[in-house]
């Protein structure tokens, strides 16, 4: 966290993390495509000709409370295949909160597993707290065989960390994700003490002029 008290303006790091082709990237070009566009930068994204992040993604979003805050959030995603752990691990530094993108698909169980032991190591390796805001999304609820709802139930009785459901490509649970998320950097940080703003009225501010998902298609803006 950064946090420039003469100007009042609070720059977060946020980092999408999970297996390769959870839908990383695609949870950036929903929240692109819905956020007004005064509060959201250039999504930058680089992808390897399989449509596969390459390095990172980038998406930085600012807004402007009623008390006159000024928060910064800087969206980044993980190259997902194994033999990008290096850059993993890089992007993950000085991250304050963390999106853990699951895909939903049972064939996909293990890979999801195997990208959470990383993260865990990743974190550990940055020196960040174990108590780092986390939330789960699991993406892609509209496929096949996926996991079901029973399942992500009973997950969500036996851990501490809030679940999402999730459609990336139609932009479904997207939002709720980053809020969720964001509640739980706003208590973790002692935002509302910093900022002079409780978490329910910022966020419900900052969501205000949001635009209703829809299926991404074609060139995003």
């Amino acid at each position: 966290m950064q946090f420039n008290l003469q100007k009042r303006e609070l720059t977060l790091k946020v980092v999408y993390f999970g297996p390769a082709l959870s839908g990383k990237t695609t949870n950036l070009q929903a929240l692109h495509q819905m956020a007004p566009s005064e509060g959201a930068g250039r999504l930058i994204t680089l992808e390897t000709r399989d449509d596969r992040t390459l390095f990172f993604d980038l998406l930085p979003l600012a807004f402007r409370s009623s008390t006159g805050s000024r928060v910064k959030l800087k969206l980044f995603t993980v190259p997902g295949q194994v033999i990008h752990d290096s850059t993993r691990r890089v992007v993950l530094q000085g991250a304050d909160a963390v999106v853990f993108v699951a895909d939903s698909q049972v064939a996909e169980t293990e890979a999801n597993k195997i990208a959470f032991r990383n993260l865990r190591v990743n974190l550990d390796a940055n020196g960040l707290p174990a108590d780092l805001p986390l939330v789960l999304q699991f993406n892609k609820r509209d496929l096949p065989d996926v996991r079901t709802e029973a399942e992500l139930t009973q997950l969500e009785r036996v851990r501490a960390t809030p679940i999402y459901r999730a459609v990336a490509l139609h932009g479904e649970g997207v939002r709720e994700t980053l809020e969720g998320l964001l509640r739980l950097t706003w208590k973790h940080l002692e935002l509302d003490t910093k900022l002079r703003i409780e978490a329910d009225t910022f966020l419900s501010q900052m969501f205000a002029r949001w635009r209703r998902p829809r299926p991404l298609t074609g060139p995003l803006p």
